[in-house]
């Protein structure tokens, strides 16, 4: 009889833990919105800071709306690009690595 108490207190537990819990935001929906809210990544692919900042993205950087200032300076030097990674929020510029969580604050978008 007690062993049926016990497994009912926990499959409660369990089930009380998954019914109150947020569904998980992925990096894809998070970097969509990014996109979406008119954020922008300006960058290099030879740059470090760059290459730190995509990998935060993982596969979902395909959906960030990125700038390659070697291929395109021109785009660069008009947005007043100076540095890389910058990020264009807003018609704010944020020049260096950016947490996910900072972007998130700045766009209003979910992570």
């Amino acid at each position: 009889m007690k062993n049926k108490y016990f497994i009912f207190l926990i499959l409660l537990l369990i089930v009380s833990i998954l019914g109150c819990s947020k569904p998980a935001i992925t990096t894809e929906v998070f970097a969509q919105c990014l996109t979406e809210k008119g954020a922008k990544m300006y960058g290099t692919e030879w740059c470090g800071h760059c290459k730190n900042q995509k990998s935060m993205f993982g596969e979902a950087f395909q959906y960030i709306d990125y700038t390659d200032c070697d291929k395109d300076p021109d785009a660069c030097q008009t947005a007043g690009v100076r540095g890389y990674p910058t990020w264009d929020i807003k018609e704010e510029l944020y020049p260096g690595t950016r947490e996910l969580s900072k972007l998130a604050a700045l766009t209003e978008c979910e992570i």
